[in-house]
């Protein structure tokens, strides 16, 4: 699954480790997603987007090649 958390967590000017402290998971956690290692619970996918005020759809795209 492709995602732009990276960018949206640089726009705020937030380290991994906040965004990780903000959703409740370690930081290891926010760096497997944002390299697309890791594809978020739908719960925890619900808490970043309104982290980021917007919707899972906005941060999240399905990768279609597989």
């Amino acid at each position: 699954m492709d995602n732009d958390l990276a960018d949206r967590r640089a726009q705020l000017g937030w380290s991994q480790a906040r965004l990780a402290e903000a959703l409740g998971v370690s930081r290891q956690t926010v760096i497997s997603i944002e390299r697309g290692r890791f594809d978020p619970s739908l719960p925890l996918a619900f808490r970043i987007a309104t982290t980021f005020g917007c919707t899972i759809e906005e941060i999240f795209r399905p990768d279609l090649a597989d």
